[in-house]
């Protein structure tokens, strides 16, 4: 397991490799005028992404779960949400959608200009973190024992496999956002599968579930724009 993990790491990945790699940059962007500008995708990094009809290994999701920070309060509801359906419990380290961890500072954490930033203690903006359900997932890509998977079930989002996770934690350092994560509890491995569930209980409805066909047909009209 340690081989296997030295091997993927020593494998250094760049910003753009991962663009190329996943095709998408995807961040807590506010929505405006496109599904693009609610997975935060820069005119640059698009132009360098490879076409959407490129052939992957997993079968594409048929929905990415996405948050709007202009409209979230940061009630952390949503974490408590996916906590209790989906372990039975209230944790929200492990809950697959997160809020807590950007509330005061924002993604970026504390910086001189702190008033002026996003976070409580700056200018209220919350940025909830979600999965990307990328469409050449690292987190799959890197599990040494095929413990994620497109989902059919699940709408062919990233599922992991409790039964074939050992807990090593590869797929949450692979992660270009950390996303997955290993319950202290059980130690194994637990990320988003787009549900839904935080998006339907959310009281300003700052998160939805974006069909990934709308989001394809945004990154081609972007593309064209922008390559």
């Amino acid at each position: 397991m340690e081989q296997e993990k030295k091997r993927f790491f020593e494998n250094e990945q760049t910003r753009r490799d991962f663009l190329k790699f996943s095709g998408k940059s995807v961040g807590g962007a506010i929505v405006s005028l496109s599904v693009l500008n609610l997975i935060g995708c820069a005119p640059e990094e698009e132009a360098s992404a490879p076409p959407v009809e490129t052939a992957v290994a997993f079968a594409l999701p048929q929905g990415m779960l996405v948050a709007d920070k202009a409209k979230c309060t940061g009630c952390q509801r949503c974490e408590s949400i996916c906590n209790a359906l989906h372990d039975g419990k209230m944790q929200p380290y492990t809950a697959r959608v997160r809020v807590a961890e950007n509330y005061n500072y924002g993604p970026d954490g504390p910086k001189i200009n702190w008033a002026n930033a996003d976070g409580n203690f700056g200018n209220k903006m919350m940025n909830p973190e979600t999965c990307k359900q990328c469409r050449e997932p690292f987190c799959g890509n890197a599990c040494p024992v095929d413990a994620i998977s497109a989902d059919p079930a699940w709408n062919n989002a990233r599922v992991v496999d409790t039964e074939k996770c050992v807990g090593c934690g590869v797929c949450a350092e692979a992660c270009p956002w950390h996303m997955p994560r290993l319950d202290p509890e059980t130690g194994k491995s637990s990320k988003c599968v787009s549900c839904g569930a935080c998006a339907t209980y959310c009281p300003t409805d700052a998160l939805k579930v974006i069909p990934w066909e709308d989001i394809k047909t945004a990154m081609r009209r972007y593309k064209r724009n922008f390559a």
